[in-house]
């Protein structure tokens, strides 16, 4: 029973407040399946995946932690999948991708059960986790303007200016203004709005094309991918794909767990310095990443555009449960979809934007610090240049603790951390990345 009384709201807001939440965060549908489809899965296999995804985890925080707060597949983990795990490696199919996912999602499940959970986030240095949000920022960032061509490849300096004059770079440069001009008028689901408007001047100047309708029932062309628990673990096992596990595993703790607790904030949620019903909340994340593995796509992840809603009055799962029933009828616009995620021009402003959103994060990372900053430096540098972000979580992992170590500051270090130093270590000295 949700008591609207006891949090200072009704229905109506509520209801208005998922609604709000869902104009905010619905680019996921169009963004999620057009960069695993980079990987090779199929592009109505994503989009449902990512649907079924997103109602299962928001349910789920609707139901059990009565929180206004929504899961869906994350970004940055998905460029994560397709261009790294996927795109880096020719002996690995996106469906041996989707079993280290499976066991990343069943491992979290696990840990949100246990207090090791509370602890790994504990230890983990502030740098480090500013240090991985803001990197992924950049990686996301960087992938639109590729996928664009607003930036191309050089054969001396790797990249270089595109042709602006091309009619992608054109129409990315004017969606890119249009959200950018929406947001700063404080719309609500700017985001949203602007692919809408990228999209109409795409079709009046003939880029668009809806050859396959509008509406059609949901569909998974390859079925269940991951049906078998061990079999998944057998694909992690055969293909080394542990620091990928680990990976996923870790930047999805801290992507969720960091999300929930800013979110529960806003909206006056937290008790002290606990978030109540933190269980039920994080087994949300973990269920949703788990089934989303079985039917295609990649890790979930609490939303940051949730504050959007609380900020419209949602205190309650109600509002999650507006979001889940709107994303059960935004289910039934595949093809529509479809048509505008094959134009990049349309979605790659949204990637843009939501790097730099998320690149916001360095302004908490101690500059004056050397053996805070650089090993935070470390990961920003290395996750777009060398289009991994296991490797740029693995550098600063590394070069942490060594720096404490030099400055005589090694009792700093929580003994959790060096074993975590190690095991990355040995990931780049001899594992495939």
């Amino acid at each position: 029973m949700i008591r609207f009384a006891e949090k200072q709201t009704d229905r109506k807001t509520e209801m208005l407040a998922g609604l709000t939440t869902f104009l905010t965060m619905v680019y996921i549908i169009v963004v999620n399946p057009v960069i695993l489809s980079d990987a090779g899965v199929p592009f109505e296999q994503a989009f449902t995946a990512t649907v079924i995804a997103t109602i299962i985890g928001t349910l789920w925080m609707a139901v059990f932690a009565n929180y206004p707060i929504a899961i869906a597949p994350g970004m940055g983990l998905n460029a994560y999948f397709a261009y790294s795990v996927v795109g880096s490696h020719d002996n690995i199919s996106y469906g041996t991708a989707f079993s280290a996912v499976f066991v990343a999602g069943v491992l979290f499940l696990l840990l949100s059960l246990t207090p090791l959970r509370s602890k790994l986030i504990e230890v983990i240095p502030d740098s480090l986790k500013h240090g991985i949000t803001a990197g992924i920022g950049l990686f996301i960032a960087f992938i639109g303007l590729r996928l664009t061509g607003i930036i191309k490849a050089h054969p001396q300096n790797l990249v270089a200016l595109g042709d602006l004059h091309a009619p992608s770079a054109v129409l990315t440069l004017v969606g890119l203004a249009v959200t950018l001009v929406l947001m700063m008028r404080g719309v609500k689901g700017a985001l949203f709005y602007g692919m809408v408007i990228t999209g109409i001047i795409a079709y009046a100047t003939g880029q668009l094309h809806f050859d396959k309708g509008i509406v059609s029932l949901p569909a998974l062309p390859d079925g269940v991918i991951v049906a078998n628990p061990f079999a998944a673990v057998g694909d992690v096992i055969s293909h080394h794909l542990y620091a990928v596990v680990f990976s996923f595993l870790l930047v999805t703790l801290f992507d969720t767990t960091g999300t929930m607790i800013g979110v529960a904030q806003q909206a006056g949620l937290m008790k002290g310095n606990t978030l109540p019903r933190a269980r039920e909340a994080l087994l949300a994340d973990s269920v949703a990443t788990t089934v989303g593995a079985m039917l295609g796509t990649s890790p979930t992840s609490a939303y940051i555009e949730s504050s959007t809603g609380v900020a419209a009055g949602g205190r309650t799962g109600w509002t999650a449960l507006t979001v889940a029933v709107l994303f059960v009828i935004a289910a039934f616009f595949s093809p529509l979809v479809s048509a505008v995620a094959g134009l990049s021009a349309i979605t790659a402003p949204a990637l843009i934007i939501v790097g730099s959103l998320m690149i916001s994060h360095i302004a908490h990372i101690s500059w004056h610090q050397l053996d805070e900053a650089f090993p935070a430096f470390l990961i920003l540098l290395s996750m777009p240049l060398t289009s991994s972000i296991a490797t740029g979580i693995a550098l600063g992992f590394v070069s942490y603790p060594l720096l404490k170590i030099a400055r005589g500051r090694w009792r700093d270090v929580h003994p959790l951390l060096y074993v975590l130093a190690v095991l990355f270590f040995l990931q780049l000295a001899f594992l495939p990345h």
